[in-house]
């Protein structure tokens, strides 16, 4: 017999019990006592039904988990900026890349074959680097990030207010779906881990014992803060009773379940904040233009039928409903029977040549079947596929029926009655689609509206202008939808692979909540805040300099140049500025003539004075931008390295010949690099006139050396 192991690390023979897979809490690996133990629920291999392990939670203190992501996690995630964090993740991405091929072996007792392993366990590292490399470029090396610019609150300035996000003060508890055990862990402890919130993750039970050996990996990687991740395997019992307003809850999973949780007091009364993607009957439609033989007819089959296989269909993201063209209907049909017979081999996925393994649990495979029936009873019918248990491959390479394993034939339903409410609301979790024909664009929207909030659609067309119908027309019923044609049917990450960049989740049946789409998750995990106060405390708080608060002007006999000053001697607020410098007519004009700007503003007299911005004859924006450089740039070697760019510029008051102009330069935004002997200062530039009129507002961004 199979048994998961002691070390978490190999796969062995033995003979000996079987074990109970542990949890990881306080820094400690925990299993329930022998008493316990002896109840716990069985996990199988879903090809063999050999028994694998059991899961237990009785007798874990919950309540002691909890307090200890609040406290030791809390600290610990506390002592790093949103750079460390990041580089803590990449260097975790790193480590985990090196052992995959250990957690392959763990995920191919689940029914996954080497595919299925690598859209689970490489998706989820990738998540790891994706967010490694995102918190650093598009965050502060800070712990606060500031939403939006200053509101000037009172007409002196001297009242002013912003908002800030902040780190939510308890725990995120992450309620992990069977399917992507790997994955679904990693996408939700990423940017949680990004936000300094400690994780206790839970994932499902079928599935668990691959969860568990990655969070081994992880532990003895010892790349983590104290706290930062603890793992539940098993029932999460009374687990929601310890939470409060303070903590997240982020699940993954069913309808049903998620309703049980949304309904505990703590969530609705307690303001327990709460996240979840459910149920979800995707769509994938077929334009009309997409006919048989060209390349979009063979990207909506080649999607469709992989959908259906991958995972063994066990997808939240797979399309359960391919929407085509009444006329294409049979086409559709014919094509998916083809592509499968061609490219599918069922079996176990540790035997070669095999494409597509079991569900992940007899269980599992009930729901399915009963669930297809249900179909079949409300007016569907087999188009292609048997409920028949299949002849399978096993692992040595022969044939025959594996009778303990959970394996089902892909099958593919068709409808006479497009309207049938079954084929809407009813989701078979497994290798199971529906085609339905529609009669024009609006049908079609109409139709995959009918799913009532699903995770994702795909749009399979050339045609531009039916691409903008359908997407417009289905885009607030879904999280994300997909454009297939000819020209990204080959790079496309396909239909159902959520992408660390890009939001996942949808609205209605789908769950109403949303995870990834880049920082916007580690927001989902701060809590956002209106701070008013005068610029001085507004910069205080946020380490950003605001408009208003104090300078620290150099003096050419008392002070250091800001330019000349390294990055550990340059302060918020080092500020310079320069003398007033004249612009002449004969100045506008040689800069027109060396750049070949010679718009009428910068040239004819008579032209500027009719445009009702100018007063006449004005100097080129980039003119003063490039007076404004001279100005204040200390020219000889030193701290600063390289000025990389310029941001937010406005110009506000045109300069006509014979005004002067003058720029303050203050220092904004300090941002040292974890990694390089450098950092990145953002300096507040203001250009004046004469008046003390605002000509142009504008961030200049440098490279200083530490």
């Amino acid at each position: 017999m199979t048994t998961i192991t002691s070390s978490f690390g190999d796969i062995q023979p033995t003979v000996d019990a079987v074990e109970t897979v542990p949890s990881y809490v306080q820094e400690s690996w925990w299993t329930p006592d022998a008493a316990a133990a002896e109840s716990a629920v069985p996990v199988m291999d879903a090809s063999t039904g050999e028994l694998l392990a059991k899961v237990s939670t009785e007798g874990l203190d919950l309540a002691a988990v909890v307090d200890y992501g609040r406290t030791t996690g809390q600290e610990e995630l506390g002592k790093l900026t949103f750079h460390q964090r990041a580089l803590k993740l990449k260097e975790l991405a790193q480590y985990l890349n090196e052992r995959r091929e250990q957690f392959y072996a763990f995920s191919s007792q689940t029914g996954a074959t080497r595919i299925d392993s690598m859209v689970d366990i490489d998706g989820g590292i990738g998540v790891l680097f994706t967010f490694g490399s995102k918190g650093r470029r598009e965050l502060p090396n800070a712990q606060v990030v500031v939403d939006g610019p200053m509101e000037v609150l009172s007409k002196d300035g001297s009242f002013a207010g912003e908002h800030i996000y902040t780190r939510i003060p308890g725990v995120a508890v992450q309620i992990n779906a069977f399917n992507f055990p790997v994955w679904g862990m990693l996408e939700k402890l990423a940017p949680a881990f990004l936000a300094g919130v400690p994780t206790i993750v839970k994932p499902a039970t079928p599935t668990g014992y691959v969860a568990a050996a990655v969070v081994k990996a992880i532990v003895q990687s010892n790349i983590l803060p104290k706290g930062a991740l603890q793992l539940i395997s098993g029932s999460a019992r009374d687990l929601l009773d310890h939470l409060d307003y303070r903590d997240l809850v982020s699940f993954t999973g069913s309808a049903s379940t998620a309703v049980k949780l949304k309904s505990h007091v703590n969530i609705g009364e307690g303001g327990v904040r709460f996240t979840c993607e459910t149920d979800s009957l995707n769509a994938a439609i077929l334009g009309p233009d997409a006919v048989k033989g060209t390349p979009e007819f063979d990207a909506f089959i080649k999607s469709l039928v992989a959908e259906m296989t991958t995972k063994a269909g066990q997808k939240c993201t797979a399309i359960r409903r391919a929407i085509v063209p009444q006329e294409l209907v049979s086409d559709v049909v014919d094509a998916v029977g083809e592509r499968v017979r061609e490219r599918v081999v069922l079996g176990d996925p540790r035997a070669e040549g095999v494409t597509m393994g079991a569900l992940a649990s007899l269980e599992q495979l009930a729901d399915v079947r009963a669930a297809v029936q249900s179909m079949l009873d409300a007016g569907g019918e087999l188009a292609y596929g048997t409920l028949d248990s299949p002849k399978v491959t096993n692992r040595d390479g022969g044939v025959g029926v594996v009778e303990d394993g959970a394996f089902m034939s892909p099958v593919l339903l068709s409808w006479a009655d497009a309207e049938a409410e079954e084929v809407h609301s009813l989701e078979a979790f497994g290798p199971v689609s529906s085609v339905i024909g529609y009669s024009d664009i609006d049908d079609a929207v109409r139709l995959a509206a009918r799913g009532g909030g699903s995770l994702v659609a795909s749009v399979c067309t050339n045609d531009p202008e039916v691409a903008r119908q359908l997407v417009t027309g289905i885009a607030a019923h879904h999280g994300r939808v997909l454009m297939l044609n000819r020209e990204d049917a080959r790079s496309s990450t396909g239909h159902g692979s959520p992408l660390p960049h890009l939001v996942h989740g949808g609205p209605g049946r789908a769950g109403g909540g949303e995870e990834l789409g880049g920082i916007r998750s580690v927001l989902h995990h701060m809590q956002r805040t209106a701070i008013q106060g005068s610029p001085n405390m507004l910069t205080a708080v946020t380490g950003v300099w605001h408009a208003g608060a104090d300078r620290n002007f150099t003096l050419e006999t008392e002070q250091t140049h800001p330019f000349r000053k390294s990055l550990d001697t340059l302060r918020i607020g080092d500020a310079v500025r320069s003398e007033l410098r004249q612009v002449t007519l004969e100045d506008i004009t040689a800069f027109a003539n060396s750049t070949g700007d010679t718009f009428y503003a910068h040239t004819n007299q008579e032209a500027a004075e009719a445009n009702p911005f100018f007063p006449g004859i004005v100097a080129h924006g980039y003119l003063l931008l490039s007076w404004a450089a001279g100005l204040f740039v200390e020219p000889a070697p030193g701290p600063v390295l390289a000025n990389y760019g310029l941001e937010n510029l406005r110009f506000i008051t045109p300069v006509a010949a014979g005004d002067s102009i003058r720029v303050t330069l203050t220092v904004k935004k300090i941002t040292p690099r974890e990694t390089d002997e450098y950092g990145e200062v953002a300096w507040d530039a203001l250009l004046t006139n004469q008046n003390d009129e605002i000509v142009a507002t504008y961030d200049v961004l440098t490279l200083v050396e530490k």
